[in-house]
């Protein structure tokens, strides 16, 4: 942790309101390091300061040109809307004395600063209740950016490319570097993966074809990702938006039910255990589609499925690459630790196509 001198050495190229009184650690971001800033006195705002990881995001500059143009249309939409607490509902940003909305210290950090918005919280829990709000915010916040004229950048590039997860696996089964091809559980995986490689590798030939559009997305939706009203609980706006750049739909929907319809966590060795939550599944497709639906296309509506699937099974695939790479790309706690995860993810891939014919009918009863 730094000294507070060297945080408010940082704040002075900021054009905050009233005099910081402390800064503390906020939240538990595992990418950018987050504080909250206190002010003194009742009459300005606090603010939240984050370090922006640039070994991740390295264009930084791109990354809060993405973040600008989507709160400034959203606080624009919502200013049309009548929308009396706009503060609350979109992240407002600050500018530095040079007019960016970042400052590059000199030792080469990344800073922003975001007014703190009063009265919320962050939720962990995943239930229907939850999961539906999640759902019907994520489709709003996707809605509301349908009509953004202004370019946004890919922030990590190919981040839910199948395509290119398929190539990286097959590079390192062909490479083995850990001579772990031949384990007997690796053997199992790449079978059931190549049995289904060409199926989920689907969304990029529609893209090809000119059949699947790419939207603006979120890209990383977790319950955990919005702010909720203190008091109500209900859901205020879409926070952590460094991953916002065009993608498929399939990314916001399907990404948020792999992590939150899964029975166990996704490193749980209990393969029996690993099952499709239908109940998740149900409450968050339900809120997603009352305010989504009218922005789908049918070819995107019908594939709500597949992005489910897809997920477990790339998240898998990626899993298992690090595995027999020698797991440099996720930290583990023991030598198999990544391949239990592919496991899981298979399993829950499994568990997901078993309930192919529900979830398609259930979405059927929702759109008709």
């Amino acid at each position: 942790m730094q000294p507070v001198t060297d945080y408010t050495s940082i704040l002075s190229h900021f054009l905050i309101e009233g005099t910081v009184d402390c800064v503390q650690p906020l939240g538990n971001g595992l990418i950018n390091d987050t504080l909250k800033v206190t002010t003194a006195g009742a009459d300005s705002p606090d603010y939240v300061l984050q370090r922006i990881n640039n070994a991740v995001f390295k264009d930084v500059d791109l990354l809060q040109h993405n973040i600008d143009a989507v709160t400034e249309h959203i606080r624009k939409k919502l200013i049309e809307q009548n929308e009396t607490d706009i503060d609350r509902k979109v992240l407002r940003f600050v500018k530095t004395d040079e007019g960016k909305s970042y400052f590059r210290d000199s030792i080469g950090n990344f800073w922003r600063l975001s007014v703190f918005i009063p009265g919320s919280l962050t939720l962990e829990r995943v239930d229907p209740e939850t999961s539906y709000e999640a759902g019907k915010t994520f489709g709003q916040f996707e809605g509301m950016l349908s009509d953004l004229q202004e370019p946004l950048g890919e922030t990590i590039p190919d981040f839910h490319n199948m395509e290119l997860r398929a190539r990286q696996l097959h590079e390192v089964v062909a490479a083995d570097p850990m001579g772990r091809v031949g384990e007997p559980s690796v053997v199992d995986l790449l079978h059931d993966m190549d049995a289904d490689m060409q199926e989920m590798c689907k969304a990029e030939r529609l893209y090809r074809e000119g059949l699947l559009p790419k939207r603006i997305c979120h890209c990383d939706t977790k319950v955990n990702n919005m702010l909720y009203d203190a008091d109500s609980r209900k859901p205020l706006c879409v926070i952590d938006l460094d991953t916002v750049m065009l993608s498929f739909i399939f990314s916001d929907y399907g990404d948020f039910l792999r992590t939150a319809a899964n029975t166990v966590a996704e490193d749980c060795p209990e393969l029996s255990s690993v099952a499709f939550r239908t109940d998740i599944f149900k409450a968050f497709t339900q809120g997603y589609l009352e305010s989504a639906n009218w922005f789908l296309t049918p070819v995107e509506r019908d594939h709500l499925p597949f992005a489910v699937a897809l997920f477990p099974f790339m998240q898998s695939v990626r899993f298992l690459w690090d595995y027999l790479n020698g797991d440099k790309y996720w930290k583990v706690k023991y030598p198999t630790h990544n391949l239990v995860r592919a496991q899981n993810q298979m399993a829950l891939y499994k568990s997901v196509k078993a309930h192919d014919r529900e979830m398609a009918d259930f979405i059927d009863k929702i759109v008709r």
